[in-house]
């Protein structure tokens, strides 16, 4: 239902990737190359920018930035020259995908379009083409990455996940924090047919003054309920099919006349119209305007009430959980897998309490195993409409120190990480006695690297 990401990393990520050619730096030179990997170049600019963003997002350096974020720059470089080698390519379709995805992630959490303009001091469309090669060169390195690790996580058996912890001090073993498994079934609250029939009819009516010579977008901002896109008159910036809803989607790919509004579309976030404003390939740039009916809080009740008879219904042992959210709930993530909510971070079905739904963390937090709760409503990130919910704490273990029986998994993903670490370390010291490596001489003096085989004698 909710999708949980690390933003701040992300962000740091992209800043790092969006470097420009500002004045930056150690004196008043306005941008030079500081290392050169390869036949790559490294620019001072480069550096500053990822500095000044780690400053903003709190982070730590271990040692000297001006040596430390060079060096990470460089490390990239290694990866991208080895793909370069082993013809390690994305398509465009990839860098597309991921391109929508990051950009509709920080508008999300930026809070809206213009905020995010801000933010990177770029327009929409310019922060998509400086993110485009960025992305394509961050797929790269991922594969590579990849490949080099190939095999790795096979190689692991039970006896070095043991060896590992038997060896670890008491004061190294880790904390696992409490984590729960959580069953929900939704019902969404029936909407009046006239409160639907309204919306509609105001639809129709913006189609209309549009058709008669008024402005879509002054529409859009007066009267759709997209906030995020109402402030910049309803516009959806370039997007691939897979990132829209279905039904908006097979709409809005259709239309040929940017001067015509589409037929009202139903999607899960509620009505629309549409108008074209460009294509590129498999992309498509759009305006809409969305309404959302009203829903009445007697069907809210009624809603909560149909829940909580199904709960009492399952307390008699009437019929089990899993199989009502197989067959009642109105939440299509979650009722082919009996309600049992999925964790996007993990790919599993824990989660730590910060990483649930705030509704659903402050109900499950003060429930017993088995227990189900009386029946609440909620409004899901990913729709943005109220739905009513019940929930089954299906398990929770207490936060606690691992243990080799309880936390095998957790401990092989040390082990693993570790391994992995290993020998892209050792790969990295390999690459570097193979490449060319030059460093600007006030930029190495005083450095202690992470990898000193940058420094040739």
């Amino acid at each position: 239902m909710t999708k949980f990401k690390n933003f701040k990393w992300i962000v740091c990520l992209a800043m790092g990737l969006l470097a420009g050619s500002a004045a930056y730096g150690q004196d008043n030179v306005i941008d030079e190359v500081v290392w050169v990997v390869g036949d790559e170049a490294i620019w001072k600019s480069e550096v500053e920018e990822m500095r000044l963003d780690a400053m903003y997002n709190g982070r730590r350096f271990e040692r000297d930035p001006y040596c430390e974020i060079p060096e990470e720059l460089a490390v990239r470089k290694l990866f991208l020259h080895q793909a370069a080698l082993d013809s390690i390519e994305v398509s465009e379709s990839e860098v597309i995908r991921m391109l929508d995805s990051r950009i509709n992630y920080y508008i999300a959490n930026i809070g809206s379009r213009e905020k995010m303009e801000e933010y990177f001091n770029k327009t929409s469309t310019q922060l998509r083409e400086t993110l485009r090669e960025s992305i394509r060169e961050e797929l790269k390195v991922s594969k590579m990455r990849d490949k080099l690790m190939g095999d790795v996580e096979v190689k692991i058996t039970p006896a070095e996940v043991r060896r590992y912890f038997n060896k670890l001090p008491q004061d190294s073993i880790p904390f696992i924090p409490t984590q729960v498994e959580v069953q929900i079934i939704t019902q969404q609250p029936k909407v009046p047919l006239e409160e639907i029939e309204d919306v509609k009819r105001r639809l129709r009516e913006y189609t209309e003054r549009v058709n008669k010579g008024e402005s879509f977008s002054m529409l859009a901002r007066l009267y759709s309920e997209d906030r995020g896109t109402a402030m910049r008159g309803g516009e959806v910036d370039f997007t691939g099919r897979g990132m829209l809803d279905p039904a908006y989607a097979n709409v809005a790919f259709n239309l040929q006349d940017p001067n015509k509004v589409s037929k009202i579309v139903e999607s899960e976030y509620g009505f629309h119209i549409i108008q074209l404003m460009e294509k590129r390939g498999d992309r498509i740039k759009t305006r809409h305007i969305l309404l959302k009916p009203h829903i009445p809080e007697e069907a809210l009740q009624a809603a909560n009430a149909r829940l909580d008879s199904i709960a009492d219904d399952i307390r008699n042992n009437k019929f089990t959980f899993e199989d009502a959210a197989s067959v009642l709930s109105h939440d299509k993530d979650t009722r082919n897998n009996h309600g049992l909510l999925p964790n996007p971070n993990t790919n599993t079905s824990k989660f730590e309490m910060q990483e649930l739904p705030p509704e659903i963390a402050k109900v499950v937090d003060k429930m017993k195993v088995g227990e189900i709760s009386e029946a609440f409503t909620m409004i899901p990130q990913n729709t943005g409409k109220q739905v009513c919910v019940i929930v089954k704490l299906k398990s929770r273990v207490n936060g606690h120190k691992a243990t080799i029986t309880d936390d095998y998994q957790n401990l092989k993903n040390v082990v693993l990480e570790k391994r992995r670490e290993e020998m892209l370390d050792k790969w990295i010291r390999e690459k570097q006695k193979q490449t060319y490596v030059r460093i600007s001489e006030n930029w190495k003096n005083n450095c202690t690297f992470k990898y000193p085989g940058w420094i040739k004698d």
